[in-house]
């Protein structure tokens, strides 16, 4: 379990395939505090620590996760949003994030609004994943607001602090991103379906 908050940046440093899997090898400046069989949200996807070694650790993601999420697309040098598993009892600063991403989406559109920004980002609706104004969305593992909730689509506003802290950073329209739906949006509109 998740909250949204990212911890740090990690830098990819090495990818290995091995038949469909992706070994994934971060620097990082938490990896010190890691350890083997540990869950990492990476972007978002919940990954375990398979080996550690300096400042360095690896993942592993199975094909499955690789077609469905943006882990696939990376590249040496690029950065990941990371987050450890919440601690019991500790402030649940975001909202509840289980680390399993529900599909991805696009960014369509950044705007720059007296020093914040403004990112739109587009999905498939025929998954059925829908987002409210006022809600939560996890986009590549940050816990967001929606400010505007469209049937393909939403937007969130991200101040300075998590532009510069997290992925926001480097995203430019096309940029694709994980997303994690509302655990408990899901459920209502799960609900929804079946009573219909």
């Amino acid at each position: 379990m998740f909250t949204g908050i990212i911890e740090t940046l990690g830098k990819v440093e090495k990818l290995e395939k091995e038949g469909g899997n992706l070994h994934i090898t971060i620097a990082s400046d938490i990896t010190s505090e890691l350890k083997i069989d540990q869950s990492v949200a990476h972007n978002g996807v919940c990954l375990t620590v398979v080996s550690l070694e300096g400042d360095k650790y690896t993942v592993t993601a199975i094909e499955e996760t690789l077609n469905k999420t943006n882990l696939g697309e990376l590249v040496l040098g690029d950065e990941v949003n990371l987050e450890r598993a919440m601690v019991l009892g500790a402030r649940l600063d975001g909202h509840i994030v289980q680390g399993h991403v529900d599909q991805t989406a696009v960014c369509a559109y950044i705007s720059e609004k007296d020093g914040s920004w403004v990112f739109d980002f587009a999905y498939d609706s025929k998954l059925n994943n829908v987002t409210i104004e006022k809600g939560s969305i996890t986009v590549d593992g940050v816990s967001l607001t929606v400010v505007d909730s469209k049937k393909e689509g939403f937007s969130v506003a991200i101040i300075p602090y998590t532009h510069e802290h997290t992925r926001f950073h480097t995203y430019e329209v096309g940029t694709t991103v994980n997303l994690e739906f509302d655990v408990v949006g899901k459920y209502v509109a799960r609900l929804m379906g079946l009573a219909n």
